[in-house]
């Protein structure tokens, strides 16, 4: 048999396969079929980024996947909140296994990547670090219909797809912002330095204070572009 033979075989048998999966002719674990519902509860694998997107289109997937998770939220009607700007398949989370500032609204994406990093990334900084968990992250607000600051494209806050973290307090009371303690080699900027990379490993952009000075006080995450990690 030749090499391309072979290959094509490969590929023959490889397409055999993802269409058993995906007309349930072969069992395997969700987390490793592409066609099965998003648990947030699962550690993030290399089907997770195909999942997160293909819950944007639709609110049954959305439902499914954010019932796995701890958010306390309400889904949103498609409307546009200002003219220009907007936003569908969206939800109002107004709480976690940690409180907020504020309510805010987020794409369905942007939410179920939110619970991945709060469970799979900031909790488990914040025991490593301080050996206690996050209770209350403070944001600058998700939805703003506005451009990119000196560009003609839609931000993401536009359509509700992004997220501005500003700072977190610990169960202990202690607080860590972004602007007061990114500098530095302290146990609060290591721990803001593993919640930006668990940021990257969650979001498809996530920006902070390395990026430019517009992000010297927050991290920017959200669910738009190619993938960003700065």
């Amino acid at each position: 048999m030749t090499v391309g033979r072979f290959f094509l075989l490969l590929l023959i048998l490889g397409a055999g396969f993802v269409y058993a999966v995906w007309r349930g002719h072969v069992d395997v674990p969700g987390k490793w079929n592409p066609w099965a519902p998003l648990d947030l509860r699962e550690p993030p694998n290399l089907l997770t980024p195909f999942k997160l997107e293909r819950l944007q289109h639709s609110r049954v997937l959305c439902e499914q996947a954010l019932a796995s998770s701890a958010l306390d939220y309400v889904a949103l009607p498609d409307s546009t909140p200002q003219a220009g700007c907007p936003v569908e398949n969206a939800v109002r989370i107004r709480g976690s296994a940690v409180s907020f500032n504020a309510p805010f609204m987020a794409t369905c994406p942007l939410a179920a990547a939110y619970a991945l990093f709060e469970r799979h990334g900031l909790q488990p900084a914040a025991e490593q670090v301080f050996g206690q968990p996050v209770v209350r992250i403070d944001h600058f607000g998700s939805f703003a219909c506005r451009n990119i600051a000196r560009s003609n494209r839609r931000s993401q806050h536009a359509s509700a797809n992004a997220l501005d973290l500003a700072g977190f307090r610990l169960a202990d009371g202690t607080r860590i912002t972004v602007a007061r303690d990114w500098a530095g080699d302290g146990d609060k900027s290591r721990f803001l330095r593993q919640v930006k990379a668990a940021a990257c490993d969650a979001f498809r952009i996530t920006l902070s204070p390395e990026y430019n000075a517009a992000h010297h006080d927050h991290f920017h995450v959200d669910m738009g572009g190619f993938g960003l990690c700065r």
